[in-house]
């Protein structure tokens, strides 16, 4: 049987080299002031290093010395730089945890006895996963421009971080009781069953996934009829390709703030909120989206009841059909 990885030799072996440098030797060859390479590390989502521990790797300061030239041509002010690193962290962190999940999750191959060995096999692939990882993200940055842009041309309003947008929640109907009647190797198949085939209705159907919180999924798109669309799909469709309880969905029209990643605004807590308000395996609009779907003979909105919903006001929700079900009620 071959000897288990050791996990300093991976960690070298992801990083390019051993830690060799201090705190203060890798601030003094970056750079970079000390107080800024603290932010940095900080925002990166790492603990802070003692000072006469070697924590650091030539990568390190390299990565260090290039952030630290982009603020010196202008590109980045600090405060820039350190809310890229903490997006990015962020980003980084979540992706890492998941694929090294997968890694040790897997089917065990012929011959093969510990998770260990998976996790040392990530080095032979190095190469590929990094250039896949580069060229999905160059793709992501492209749509992403592309969107902004389209979205900045339609409305004389719009502005790089603030726009509006159609967002939508839709979330697992009782997720508390199942919690308590599955265990823990079941809840998961059913978050994961969830999320995967949300994610593709979603993706297929030309929106974004913002967030997953586990029972529940965040999503915008352009256009009114894109998020009818999905919504109904993701009410109707999702019990079609995984086995979950009903899911309800709520969509509302409006400006909302685009930071990090993610969206906020009174819009979004509409479409949250509507959520809450739906039945299970029904969809709910706000009026605005009812609006601009009202010409859509796809679709069909009914007013439901008025509701008050705190920190908002009263809402005027309604019901999200397609036309051909209406007509089959009648």
């Amino acid at each position: 049987m071959p000897p288990r990885p050791d996990p300093k030799e991976i960690e070298a072996a992801l990083l390019g080299g051993e830690a060799r440098y201090t705190r203060e030797e890798a601030v003094r060859r970056s750079g970079a002031s000390q107080e800024f390479a603290t932010r940095i590390w900080r925002a990166l989502g790492f603990a802070t290093q003692g000072d006469d521990t070697p924590s650091f790797t030539d990568s390190d300061v390299d990565a260090l010395r290039v952030t630290a030239e982009l603020m010196h041509q202008g590109m980045l002010d600090e405060e820039a730089a350190v809310r890229l690193a903490r997006a990015m962290g962020q980003t980084m962190a979540r992706l890492a945890e998941w694929q090294t999940s997968i890694l040790t999750t897997l089917s065990r191959a012929p011959g093969e006895d510990q998770a260990q060995d998976r996790i040392g096999s990530l080095l032979e692939v190095l190469p590929d996963v990094e250039r896949l990882l580069v060229h999905i993200w160059r793709r992501q940055l492209a749509a992403s421009a592309v969107r902004t842009l389209a979205v900045m041309e339609q409305s004389d309003d719009a502005a790089p971080n603030y726009f509006p947008l159609v967002v939508g929640f839709a979330d697992l109907v009782s997720f508390t009781t199942l919690s308590r009647e599955l265990d823990e190797v079941g809840l998961a198949e059913v978050v994961e069953g969830f999320e995967a085939t949300s994610a593709d209705i979603v993706a297929s159907g030309g929106g974004r996934v913002v967030k997953t919180l586990g029972d529940e999924i965040l999503y915008v798109t352009n256009s009114a009829d894109q998020a009818a669309e999905i919504a109904l799909q993701l009410a109707d469709g999702v019990k079609t390709h995984v086995e979950v309880p009903d899911v309800r969905v709520g969509l509302a029209y409006g400006p909302v703030l685009a930071l990090l990643g993610d969206v906020f605004g009174t819009t979004v807590n509409r479409a949250s909120r509507l959520t809450s308000f739906a039945r299970p395996g029904t969809v709910l609009v706000d009026e605005a989206l009812a609006g601009l779907l009202e010409d859509d003979e796809a679709y069909q909105v009914v007013g439901a009841r008025a509701r008050h919903a705190h920190g908002l006001g009263q809402l005027q929700p309604y019901a999200l059909r397609r036309s051909f079900e209406v007509a089959r009620h009648l």
